[in-house]
């Protein structure tokens, strides 16, 4: 038997007649069904003297990498006996979320990791059931359970429509139960920093210096918190910034000036690996800061609207915070230089240290 990878799975000719089932080598009930024109995935097992198969999808909508994803959770369901919540037909919600997460185009690790807490967290007791089977009462149940925090409804319940839209792709579903939820109404936050100087006052005023330093630094870069939580030394280079992976899923270089390298000055000898070190955190770097009235993610809102206002094009802007562009012409074909980003990025700098200071 060979090892059902992708190439293999590419490369297999179309059955002349009938259908070919190619078991996998290493992963037991993983089988790839070869027809006249289709290539199926499925995962089977023989119980009480009885064949259990379940459809994971048709490739190549479904790799080689996700159908293999998708077979070691049900061996793994199995083996803790739960086994007759795999279902023929309808995948369970788990497993369609496992599929939907190993897409290839879904690269940013904190989308993946938050999806899979948020869904565990608050739809825990659905991660078992066959899609087929949630209905559009239990959702909008759930919803207005979780109506307290009406965005994290919102964006849970969503989330929950993107991985089931996903495995009708391949499954024979009917239309995602959300369609009957009455979305709450949600206000962006929008706010920023307003009074500059009472802003130096609250940071300057923290014992932590490497909280200090990380608010200075959210501020003068617009970066997200996550970003800057896992910003590492490696990653300072002479002339930028690289973020090898983002939320958008791509890599992004921002111009280094010398007041970012002055705020980080002070933490270069504190660990040799993270520059927003924790010696309490499990992860090495620091992820729950000092909370302040003024939230992380109003820095970055901040950094964008000084940007503006000191003259700075709001598609630069927009380049500076690693935003997708949204015309055609934005996302394939310009691709701005550091040079060319660097006098934006300094006259930005440049402002919010004269209102700063003044």
């Amino acid at each position: 038997m060979p090892k059902l990878t992708e190439t293999f799975s590419r490369k297999i000719p179309h059955a002349i007649s009938g259908t070919e089932k190619h078991w996998d080598s290493e992963i037991r009930g993983l089988v790839l069904f070869v027809g006249k024109k289709s290539k199926t995935w499925y995962f089977q097992k023989d119980v009480g003297g009885r064949t259990r198969r379940v459809l994971i999808g048709r490739h190549p909508v479904i790799s080689a990498e996700a159908a293999r994803q998708t077979a070691l959770e049900f061996t793994l369901q199995w083996s803790r006996g739960a086994g007759r919540q795999i279902q023929i037909g309808a995948p369970t919600l788990a497993a369609a979320m496992e599929v939907y997460l190993v897409r290839p185009k879904l690269r940013s690790e904190s989308h993946k990791s938050g999806t899979r807490a948020q869904l565990t967290l608050h739809l825990k007791d659905w991660l078992r059931l066959p899609l087929d089977e949630i209905s559009k009462a239990m959702v909008v149940r759930r919803h207005l359970e979780m109506a307290k925090t009406p965005s994290g409804a919102n964006h849970v319940l969503r989330a929950f429509r993107t991985i089931y839209n996903h495995a009708r792709r391949t499954c024979d579903l009917p239309e995602c139960p959300t369609m009957a939820i009455e979305w709450f109404e949600e206000k962006p936050d929008g706010r920023t920093i307003e009074d500059l100087q009472d802003w130096r006052s609250t940071i300057d005023s923290l014992e932590n210096p490497i909280h200090r330093a990380f608010y200075y630094f959210l501020l003068f870069t617009g970066f997200r918190k996550s970003e800057a939580f896992t910003l590492q030394w490696s990653q300072i280079l002479d002339d930028r910034i690289h973020l090898p992976m983002t939320k958008n899923g791509r890599s992004f270089d921002l111009p280094i000036l010398p007041i970012h390298r002055e705020i980080l000055a002070p933490l270069r000898l504190l660990s040799p690996n993270w520059v927003f070190p924790s010696p309490k955190s499990m992860t090495g770097h620091i992820t729950r800061p000092d909370r302040l009235k003024y939230n992380p993610h109003m820095h970055r809102r901040t950094f964008a609207t000084v940007a503006m206002e000191a003259g700075v094009l709001e598609e630069i802007v927009g380049r500076l915070l690693n935003h997708t562009p949204l015309s055609i012409t934005g996302q394939r074909y310009t691709r701005p230089s550091l040079d060319a980003l660097r006098p934006s990025m300094e006259l930005a700098c440049v402002e919010l240290l004269a209102r700063i200071e003044s």
